[in-house]
């Protein structure tokens, strides 16, 4: 198993969706009426919190191929539901691209958990859960892309960059 990619992994995820608490902290005020920001800023912590939580579970038996397919399966398919139902991507065409991506890398994480066997078949050379680690490595990767694209774009026009309301300059 790849124990020594997801203990680093568990602790980067774990460690960014922190650092984007802060942040929806942050921009709370201006983020709290918006019911899109508030599936935006739910969908980046399931890119931090999903690939985290199948690391941890991965770790808890690494010799266990069945543990990491479980682990796998479940954590990817959540990711599936929770960013359909969320539909919440970022502005414009690359954060529609990346949440796309992300759907698409967890549909390919749950196909490689329910049959490993296909990558052999297909003749890669790469064993599946190789595959999945890269995958969770690009959904990660994307979240911290959406994370940005949120941070720089304002709530509502004429919003204050401080939280404070539209219209009224910060001091």
């Amino acid at each position: 198993m790849l124990t020594e990619f997801y203990i680093p992994l568990s602790v980067a995820c774990f460690t960014l969706l922190g650092l984007w608490l802060v942040v929806v902290q942050a921009r709370q005020a201006q983020w709290q009426g918006s019911s899109l920001r508030r599936r935006q800023a739910f969908a980046v912590a399931t890119h931090f919190s999903l690939p985290g939580l199948t690391g941890l579970l991965a770790l808890v038996n690494p010799d266990s191929g069945g543990l990491w397919r479980v682990a796998a399966g479940v954590a990817a398919g959540g990711g599936i539901i929770a960013l359909i139902a969320l539909r919440a991507p970022a502005a414009g065409k690359l954060g529609l691209a990346v949440y796309i991506a992300a759907i698409a890398a967890y549909v390919v994480i749950v196909i490689l958990a329910i049959h490993p066997h296909i990558v052999g078949q297909l003749s890669f050379p790469i064993a599946p859960e190789r595959i999945e680690a890269v995958l969770l490595a690009g959904v990660v990767f994307a979240g911290a892309n959406v994370a940005l694209l949120l941070v720089f774009e304002n709530a509502e026009p004429g919003a204050q960059p401080d939280g404070g309301p539209p219209g009224v300059r910060a001091a």
